[in-house]
């Protein structure tokens, strides 16, 4: 069974900046996608970024230029570097990592962006 703990939300004012991380532990398949993906109220949960194993990523439009993502395979850890933060950005934030065949989420972290 895969574990995803992600440290790493909070609060910040506009125009700032936050990186939370997720950790992956368990039974995971060698090739694989990481990502987050994010839900605000009253929204549907959408993705804001993905990279798989070697490395490949994808991002949101509304993000692009703002959020780069990373790994580091030998921790299976995904890292979300947000910057320029708007208002519109507050939302729970899920990691996830799916393989074909499966597909386990996080518990969520709160971000919350002021203006």
């Amino acid at each position: 069974q895969v574990q995803l703990v992600e440290p790493g939300g909070g609060l910040v004012q506009a125009g700032g900046s936050l990186r939370p991380s997720c950790a992956a532990s368990g039974s995971i398949f060698s090739f694989n996608v990481m990502g987050w993906y994010r839900q605000a109220p009253g929204k549907q949960r959408e993705l804001v970024a993905s990279i798989t194993t070697g490395g490949n990523t994808n991002f949101a439009d509304s993000v692009k230029g703002r959020f780069t993502i990373s790994r580091d395979n030998a921790k299976n850890t995904v890292y979300l570097q947000m910057n320029s933060l708007k208002p519109e950005d507050t939302a729970v934030y899920y990691c996830n990592l799916q393989w074909l065949g499966y597909n386990s989420w996080g518990q969520g972290t709160q971000v919350t962006v002021s203006s």
